[in-house]
This record gives C-alpha cells, sequence and structure tokens, in this order.
C-alpha cells in the first residue's frame, strides 16, 4: 500500500486520498524513527492485524511510503468512508 505521511500533526487520522497514495496525518514527530514507529502502529490498529504483519517497504526518510501488510480482512476504501 502506498502512504503520504504528513507527521507532526495535532492527532493521527486518515485523511483521504493524496493522488493515488492515502493521505495519513501522525502526531508523532519525525525524529529517531518515531513517526515510522507510530505509522506501523496505526497501520497495524487500522488493518487489524498484529505489528509484526506491517513492514514498512520503502520511504524510511520520506513522505512517500510503502507498507505491506499481511492476513488482513480490512478493505483498505473501508478506510476512506469512515
Amino acid at each position: 500500500m502506498t502512504l503520504h505521511v504528513q507527521p507532526g500533526a495535532k492527532k493521527t487520522q486518515v485523511i483521504g486520498l493524496h493522488g493515488d497514495a492515502l493521505k495519513i496525518k501522525l502526531a508523532a514527530p519525525p525524529i529517531e524513527g518515531r513517526a515510522n514507529e507510530a505509522l506501523l502502529k496505526f497501520i497495524a490498529k487500522l488493518f487489524d492485524v498484529p505489528l509484526l504483519q506491517v513492514e514498512l517497504k520503502q520511504g524510511g526518510q520520506s513522505c512517500h511510503k510503502v507498507v505491506a501488510i499481511t492476513n488482513s480482512k480490512v478493505d483498505p476504501k473501508s478506510l476512506l468512508d469512515a
């Protein structure tokens, strides 16, 4: 899944689409990997999977990220409806 992440926001939430990427605002600051760690925890919660089933594939130092989520029954499109 392709994400556009904006760290340092007031609260963590899914905003919608940013091009073909899911836009997420994160409350965590982009310091010492805290935003990436918070992002993976947030994605695991959204997709109702253990943290070990969410992996950052690309974009460790970028706002454009690619994550892999395994064994989730949650449809990513349902996140846009909420």
